[in-house]
């Protein structure tokens, strides 16, 4: 049988997390090499983080709506066909747009092999 693995977003593991809810894409796709999850945010979130301990560089799409990513103080519009790429030490803050978003999320950290934090596996593996 060949290594491939097909699901809907819907039928993936996830969590709700204040208001919005974090969709288990790495773990229940098998994903062993990135991170990678999707995030169902709604109209008006805000969420701010940097990965200075992880280390760990991220890299946003958006595949539905639209979210404003604030970094360093300047302000950009993500929506469908723009892709963002964030360094570790970066705070990043992301606010979904009045219309919410769905927002694919992956990340690593460079030279190194991945190693998924406990988190991502508190649906999956």
């Amino acid at each position: 049988m060949a290594d491939v693995v097909v699901r809907r977003i819907e039928d993936l593991p996830r969590q709700q997390i204040k208001g919005g809810e974090m969709v288990f894409a790495r773990a229940g796709l098998g994903v062993t090499s990135f991170g990678l999850q999707v995030e169902r945010l709604p109209p008006g979130f805000l969420f701010g983080h940097d990965e200075t301990e992880s280390g760990q560089e991220e890299v946003y799409v958006v595949l539905e709506g639209s979210v404003t990513l604030r970094v360093a103080g300047d302000e950009f519009l993500l929506e469908r066909g723009v892709i963002a790429r964030i360094g570790p030490q970066e705070w990043r803050e992301i606010r979904a747009r009045e219309s919410g978003a769905l927002l694919l999320c992956i990340g690593g950290v460079p030279g190194e092999a991945f190693r998924p934090g406990a988190w991502s596996d508190v649906m999956g593996d």
